[in-house]
């Protein structure tokens, strides 16, 4: 942002190192938040998941996601287009044909999911020893009480 350059309502500090996490988090109207809360969720992570292959019309992404209905997924990609993630291509034929595909900013968020993925990959078999040693403890403090 420039020198003198107001910052929006919405503006919840920087996200650098040394960044606190309430700062953001506990105000509502925060535009980081907000933007995690929209990419976050399931139906978007795989709205992008499926793009980043090549682009799909709404029927397609319909029978590949699992699941979704059909007002949630028109909802998932009109809000991913608002946010500039996805576009949506109408071509003049008769039915209109519809076409949705990754911006350059949803490419770059599909690596950072990506990255994610394969973090939970790696680390799935230690979530679950962890997941079984925390409930085999909750089990024991149940029966002592």
């Amino acid at each position: 942002m420039e020198e003198g350059t107001s910052k929006s309502p919405g503006h919840c500090g920087d996200t650098e190192a040394d960044y606190d996490v309430l700062q953001w988090d506990t105000r509502v109207d925060c535009e980081v938040r907000q933007i995690l809360d929209r990419v976050a969720d399931k139906w978007s992570l795989l709205v992008i998941a499926l793009l980043e292959q090549r682009s799909l019309r709404f029927t397609e992404l319909k029978r590949k996601i699992d699941g979704v209905s059909q007002r949630m997924l028109t909802r998932t990609l009109r809000h991913l287009e608002r946010d500039g993630l996805i576009e949506r291509t109408v071509y003049p034929t008769v039915p209109p044909r519809v076409d949705y595909a990754l911006t350059p900013l949803g490419i770059s968020l599909h690596t950072t999911i990506k990255a994610l993925v394969v973090w939970t990959e790696t680390h799935q078999n230690a979530i679950a020893a962890a997941r079984d040693s925390y409930d085999r403890r909750a089990l024991e403090t149940e029966a002592t009480v």
